[in-house]
């Protein structure tokens, strides 16, 4: 007597079973790309020399995702844009969410209201000031300026990455903006320790060292920058610094649901979607929520320091990941298209940030201690 047939792994599955194993036929030669892309950015990031440059592995994926993208990486388009799309969209949006394990409600508490005052103030005129001057005085797409403000007053490149979702923006305008992020980010690592040494004679910032950290953890664009530049003055301004900037970083999710009612207002004003019917629902970034929700929660302090360091490795890996999807779906040929005025934006920016951050600091603390 014959014996049945042993099922299939399919049979076993049913459809259920082959369409995951299908997704994966198809998703893995992308995932796999970013991957490796991301392992060797984080590697890279921490070096000793890219840590003193203020180089993140975010940063590093981006570029090393541009090199691979504008050589090799057409070759194998066809089989990876799958993976590619993925990781620079979902894989994004579950590592935004986890960046909130980087934060807590301590932390808010250690700045006060003037650094949380300070904060905002930045955010807002930063943001404010690169609509008007991108679009009215230069002449720039709407979203090229949003993506440049953005980074420049929240967080650099992770900001661009949470809020492309939001504004909708094309692969070269995110690259665009987070480029911007990079070369005035960098050039704050080597400016502020000689504005400390300035501010020692002059005393126009308040507050001594603490004082002075307060204002590069407000003004500099990256979280890596900040502890350079920090670092580069001493460990009580690397300290303040570094908890202003996590203030600064936390006030991404509001400040991109706040985005997302007013770009869907704008647009109703303007005319509403392709009904006709003069309305057009809010864009509402569910994973902001999601990144207060794994804030508060992490400010319980319930998870092992442990677990903390290894869901913080998986969050850097996401985000490599989606940097590095980025940079190998972005051509040059589109960041030369955009010219010059992305980056005229970003410089008058970035003095807006030196000077206009360093009177916001100064007059939040005389006015509020």
């Amino acid at each position: 007597m014959n014996r049945p047939a042993s099922p299939s792994l399919a049979t076993v599955g049913g459809p259920t079973t082959v369409s995951i194993s299908g997704w994966m036929a198809k998703m893995w030669p992308g995932l796999a790309l970013s991957a490796a892309l991301a392992c060797c950015a984080m590697w890279l990031g921490g070096s000793g020399w890219a840590q003193a440059h203020g180089l993140s592995a975010l940063t590093l994926a981006i570029i090393m995702g541009m090199v691979i993208g504008n050589t090799v990486f057409p070759r194998i388009a066809t089989v990876s844009t799958p993976g590619i799309n993925f990781s620079k969209q979902r894989l994004l949006r579950a590592g935004v969410v986890l960046y909130g394990l980087r934060l807590t409600m301590q932390d808010v508490g250690l700045v006060g209201l003037t650094g949380v005052a300070i904060d905002a103030l930045v955010i807002g005129s930063t943001f404010m000031l690169s609509c008007w001057l991108g679009v009215r005085w230069l002449g720039m797409e709407r979203k090229t300026a949003m993506l440049i403000g953005v980074g420049s007053a929240v967080c650099g490149a992770a900001a661009v990455m949470g809020a492309e979702p939001v504004v909708k923006a094309r692969a070269e305008q995110v690259t665009v903006a987070i480029s911007t992020v990079v070369v005035f980010g960098t050039l704050s690592i080597f400016l502020y320790p000689l504005l400390f040494d300035l501010n020692a004679i002059w005393q126009f910032i308040p507050g001594g060292t603490h004082g002075f950290g307060v204002y590069v953890g407000s003004t500099i664009h990256e979280v890596a920058q900040v502890v350079a530049a920090g670092r580069a003055i001493g460990p009580d301004a690397a300290g303040a610094a570094v908890i202003a900037k996590m203030v600064r970083v936390m006030m991404l999710a509001p400040f991109l649901i706040l985005l997302s009612a007013w770009l869907a207002r704008d647009e109703a004003r303007e005319g509403g979607d392709a009904s006709g019917d003069g309305k057009r629902k809010m864009a509402i970034p569910w994973f902001a929520f999601g990144f207060v929700a794994v804030v508060l929660f992490n400010s319980l302090q319930v998870l092992p320091a442990a677990v903390v360091e290894v869901l913080l490795a998986i969050d850097t890996a996401l985000l490599a990941m989606a940097m590095a999807a980025l940079g190998l779906s972005t051509h040059l040929s589109a960041i030369r298209k955009a010219g010059m005025k992305p980056l005229l934006l970003a410089a008058c920016l970035f003095v807006w940030l030196v000077v206009g951050g360093g009177v916001i600091n100064r007059v939040m603390v005389l006015l509020l201690g």
